[in-house]
């Protein structure tokens, strides 16, 4: 007798069959971790199924306290509830598992800064193992916002300002979080959904003042490429605004555009309290009610993290005749099919044994030290690196140089304990978990686990949990042989002038000053430079840092200056005071160490610019892809270049980022010379180091096309390669290109490519072009829609 295996679809159609329109409308709703922690929470919240499981760093402190968690849910939800429907926990992934006890990664712009994808897809991988082990199987990443404006304080979430570096560092992300089967993957939620980042004046939550044109070809590629290359599970709608119609109440975003257009089948999940904006913030919705009915109409599936609009409301809207049922259904099969697809309803469980878990959740720490190194970029070096033996006294200076605290951005575990922090005190900065919103029985377990976060130590924390050190402490392991004495100089944001004098009697007694300087990210605190909800309007230094290097450049000692910063810096006024400048980004538990590993020259810089360094604040937005006939790229030639006070040229461009060896680029080919509009092209040089040191050149190919009417970017990232070299050594480097890469949207409204020349042009950065070449595409135009490519074959071979 054969036996017939229903699929998810059929098993998830067959069960709504038997649910009322109440247990329907609890699917696309969630419970807070901290009010489902006591029988009597689980009773109140979870009688009538629950969709999703929220916040979850305060159900436990440690792995083992989390699986034990997800199993009461589960175990709950399984036995006491009509229909036993399982459900997800979700939790945030950026840059590791944001819970106690697993390993932390480099924050999102520090990986986009390694320019290696199967790296961040290796990080994913790792991530998935760890959720899954723990019963959590919904990631709240990547963040594919393309990120153009550095007043912007979310921009340390992205993977920058670029279209294909974005998308491909999502693919990967996704490919390693989701793995090749559900039934051992995490949900991938991709956001945010749409725009997010070009929000007016760079405040968070504002509008987006976003054309068609560039909504479709530029800010929802990355969203398409993930969709169509990785199976992309579930995107999370952005705060932000377009055409005047909220992401979350907006059927022409999440209908029209991301499922008809795009041809995204997962589940949309509203971002943190989106519905609660709808009444509150944006006024578009007289109450919860009605906010859930425009929501649920525009096409978002799931409210989260807790229920205001869904849930009994929406049930009642729907009894009523106010919400299509239609509606209710499709959104509740989608979520079904997605929760038969991870195996929740044949097994939701996990095991809880400590020592087995504590091992799991503590893999990937040498990963996470490989890409705190690859990221480690250098932006100017006049000599001054790598640190000479001879140094007997080096002075480590500024407020980074003895934290180790510093090197943790927003979305990491220290910050969400900072977070908690916040909501007791007044300080959090969050959007969708204002304290509020979570506040209970002040006898309740949650309370309970918040107040002894509270009397956390997070500088203690981070040095006890992931072995953290600081700068001056990683670079006396480095150096054994040279003096290291520190000071902070400063704050982040304010000094004293004894602080200053002594930054200034260390500098004047060294052979040479290390300045750790820069920006902190976090999620609440009022010493923050950047993170959700801490924009600015200058992106220049704060002065009193810009103070502290003056004074210390003043004592004639060289400089080697370490940035932190998860946006740009403008540091023109400065930049002439430093021999050298490396970019520490946020990079995560072992960054001092990378950063101390390549200022000691025991190991090379490899990591590249994923965003624009302006001059100044009157530049942003700025970035490398601005089109034709515009921004600081167009010609001499065209008059009107630049500014009567300021080159409009950037600091340091996309793509940028100096080694400790030369690279030498033979002149390109492109194979075939003329290729039909529908067909590849690829795109051959071959890379010598002719230096004394082993390094790493990432390869960068841009193209720049014109369109009949419509103005092009004058360049265009299109492939890359990352090629580790030893000294003498060479590699040929080969990008094949689709043609269908170079779509765009024509005068038409049809995303089509036309015939025409192509310019080609490869180097180590968006203004460094070492070789310069042409293919024409041949043919009649050809509407692409539907079938674009996203990301290009790369083949490196040694020679």
């Amino acid at each position: 007798m054969t036996r017939t295996v229903k699929s998810s679809r059929e098993r998830a159609e067959a069960l709504m069959e038997r649910m009322t329109t109440l247990e329907k409308a609890q699917q696309l709703s969630s419970a807070l971790a901290g009010t489902v922690l006591d029988e009597a929470g689980r009773t109140r919240e979870l009688t009538e199924g629950i969709g999703h499981i929220s916040l979850l760093q305060v159900a436990a402190d440690s792995p083992a306290g989390l699986a034990r968690f997800a199993n009461t849910v589960q175990r709950f939800l399984r036995e006491r509830t009509r229909l036993g429907i399982p459900a997800i926990l979700h939790n945030e992934a950026l840059n590791g598992v944001a819970a106690a006890g697993f390993t932390s990664f480099p924050t999102a712009i520090a990986l986009a800064a390694t320019w290696d994808p199967p790296g961040v897809q290796q990080m994913a991988a790792t991530i998935r193992r760890q959720m899954r082990a723990v019963g959590q199987t919904q990631a709240l990443s990547p963040v594919v916002d393309i990120a153009r404006d550095a007043r912007w304080g979310r921009t340390h979430e992205t993977y920058g300002e670029d279209v294909l570096l974005t998308s491909a560092m999502g693919v990967h992300f996704v490919r390693g979080i989701q793995g090749t089967d559900l039934s051992e993957g995490v949900l991938a939620t991709a956001k945010h959904f749409l725009g997010y980042a070009a929000s007016e004046a760079g405040l968070n939550i504002s509008a987006s003042v976003i054309n068609p044109r560039e909504l479709y070809d530029v800010y929802a590629t990355p969203f398409e490429a993930m969709v169509k290359e990785a199976g992309l599970a579930c995107v999370m709608n952005s705060y932000a605004e377009v055409d005047g119609v909220p992401a979350a109440a907006n059927p022409a975003l999440l209908r029209g555009l991301l499922r008809d257009r795009i041809g995204f089948e997962g589940v949309v999940v509203a971002d943190y309290a989106s519905l609660d904006q709808l009444v509150r913030a944006k006024k578009v919705a007289r109450d919860h009610r009605e906010a859930g009915t425009l929501a649920l109409r525009a096409g978002l599936d799931v409210e989260l993290p807790s229920t205001l609009g869904y849930g009994r409301v929406l049930a009642d809207a729907v009894e009523t005749g106010l919400v299509e049922r239609a509606l209710l259904d499709e959104a509740v099969l989608r979520v079904l099919i997605q929760k038969y697809d991870l195996g929740l309803f044949d097994d939701p469980y996990v095991g809880e044994d400590p020592v087995v878990l504590q091992g799991v959740a503590r893999e990937g720490g040498d990963l996470s030290l490989r890409l705190a190194r690859e990221s480690v970029t250098l932006l100017k070096n006049d000599g001054v690196l790598p640190l000479a033996d001879g140094l007997r006294r080096i002075a480590v200076i500024g407020p980074h140089a003895r934290s180790a605290l510093g090197s943790f951005a927003n979305y990491t575990y220290p910050a969400t304990v900072a977070t908690l922090q916040g909501m007791a005190t007044g300080e959090n900065r969050m959007v969708g978990v204002e304290g509020g919103d979570v506040v209970v029985d002040l006898d309740s377990p949650m309370i309970r686990i918040m107040q002894r976060l509270a009397a956390t130590d997070l500088e203690d924390m981070v040095r006890r949990e992931y072995g953290t050190v600081s700068l001056s402490e990683a670079l006396s392991q480095a150096l054994p042989g040279s003096a290291i004495t520190s000071a902070d100089g400063c704050g982040i944001l304010s000094g004293t002038p004894e602080g200053l004098a002594e930054a200034v009697r260390l500098a004047q007694d060294a052979d040479l000053v290390v300045l750790a300087i820069g920006g902190r990210c976090g999620g609440a605190g009022w010493d923050l430079t950047e993170g959700e909800g801490t924009d600015s309007s200058r992106v220049e230094l704060p002065a009193c840092q810009a103070d502290l290097v003056r004074a210390v450049a003043a004592t004639g000692k060289p400089l080697a200056a370490v940035v932190w910063m998860g946006r740009p810096y403008a540091l023109a006024d400065l930049d002439p005071l430093f021999g050298a400048v490396l970019t520490a980004y946020y990079p995560g538990p072992h960054g001092a160490r990378a950063l101390a590993d390549v200022l000691a020259g025991h190991e090379s810089p490899q990591g590249r610019l994923p965003f624009t360094i302006p001059r100044s604040t009157g530049q942003v937005p700025i970035h490398y892809s601005q089109k034709n006939g515009s921004g600081y790229a167009r010609a001499d030639a065209e008059g009107y270049a630049g500014y009567i006070d300021l080159p409009a040229t950037p600091l340091y461009p996309f793509g940028h980022g100096l080694t400790y060896t030369a690279f030498d680029y033979e002149a390109l080919r492109t194979e075939p010379e003329r290729v039909d509009i529908a067909e590849a092209f690829t795109v051959r040089v071959k890379v010598t180091n002719n230096g004394s040191r082993a390094g790493t050149e990432v390869v960068q190919v841009y193209l720049g096309d014109v369109a009949t009417g419509v103005t092009r970017p004058g360049r265009q990232l299109a492939g890359f390669a990352r090629v580790d070299l030893d000294p003498g050594k060479s590699a040929d480097v080969s990008v094949t290109i689709s043609t269908r890469q170079l779509g765009y949207t024509g005068l038409s409204g049809q995303f089509l490519l036309e015939p025409g020349p192509v310019s080609v042009m490869v180097g180590a950065s968006s203004a460094d072009i070492r070789a310069e070449g042409r293919v024409d595409v041949t043919g009649v135009p050809e509407n692409l829609s539907g079938r674009r490519a996203y990301l290009p074959e790369v083949e490196v071979t040694p020679t």
